[in-house]
């Protein structure tokens, strides 16, 4: 059987939901795997108590003036020298019972999986949403404009993340960075429509997916877009496929045009947001910014 390594990092926004998530992580049908923990900015002690456990884990201390991918950066590249792979979720979720199992049947056959996310409010009732690729479409047709690839539903093998790091120490969006280099490496990717796990919606979370948005928020979302790609685009990609570079400067292009005429632009804004509440939502990462379906309001 292949090492597989379950990772998560603690923060101080994380302490009310530690003990659901680590109850989680003690249910699951395949228990063959190592935890590992990064800690951002609180102590063990901090965790352990929050948890109301002491988990045997291999916890990635954060140091004075550490990003968030600073932290992530340290713990992966221990992570893939000793496992085969690895499962990531993030701290606030909770995993269903299956989760690690499928992840490890799902890298038999692929480098990057990912499996659907029911959302949860902050108290762990379900809204009646699940996060996950849309209709008809497969983990390559999404990209490069969206991401079904987050930190919590995701599992990758190691040698593919090797070659997707290193993370540059400003980088917000992780997991996207990560899975757009994988597609534009090519990689096997692989997307399991069976929510997996539980993701809670609270007032920590940087990515708010439910419908209704507000102008505010898809000001904010599109920031983070423009500076996504900025960043892929930043690095050299030895080995990627020309065309999917071609397909990553024209989605680049078309949110910075999408920042300059709707984003910077009080009343087209207001439309664009009441538009895109009227949508049927399918709820994938970014869903807010230059919709596709919305694509007259700046064409």
């Amino acid at each position: 059987m292949e090492k597989l390594a379950l990772y998560t990092t603690v923060h101080p926004g994380v302490r009310p939901f530690l003990k659901d998530w680590y109850r989680s992580v003690l249910t699951q049908t395949d228990r063959e795997f190592s935890l590992w923990i990064g800690i951002d900015a609180m102590t063990v002690e901090d965790a352990c108590a929050s948890m109301g456990a002491e988990p045997e884990a291999a916890w990635v201390r954060g140091e004075p003036g550490d990003t968030p991918a600073r932290i992530r950066q340290r713990a992966f590249e221990r992570i893939v020298e000793s496992c085969d792979a690895l499962v990531l979720v993030d701290s606030d979720d909770v995993l269903h019972p299956t989760r690690i199992e499928a992840a490890r049947e799902a890298l038999k056959t692929s480098d990057l999986a990912g499996c659907a996310l029911r959302l949860v409010d902050e108290g762990g009732a379900a809204l009646g949403l699940t996060l996950g690729l849309p209709r008809g479409k497969g983990p390559d047709d999404v990209m490069p404009l969206n991401n079904v690839y987050g930190l919590s539903n995701t599992a990758y093998r190691s040698d593919l993340l090797k070659r997707c790091m290193p993370i540059p120490d400003g980088t917000v969006l992780v997991d996207w960075l990560l899975a757009a280099r994988a597609w534009l490496y090519g990689a096997r990717l692989a997307f399991d429509g069976e929510t997996r796990m539980d993701y809670r919606q609270h007032g920590s979370n940087m990515v708010r997916v439910k419908p209704p948005f507000s102008g505010d928020q898809v000001v904010k979302d599109t920031e983070c877009v423009r500076r996504h790609f900025r960043v892929l685009r930043g690095a050299p990609l030895p080995g990627a496929i020309a065309e999917r570079l071609e397909e990553t400067d024209r989605a680049a292009a078309e949110v910075e045009v999408f920042h300059e005429r709707v984003v910077l632009r009080p009343d087209v804004l207001e439309r664009y947001v009441h538009a895109l509440d009227s949508l049927e939502p399918e709820i994938v990462w970014w869903w807010s910014v230059a919709n596709p379906a919305l694509k007259h309001l700046w064409t």
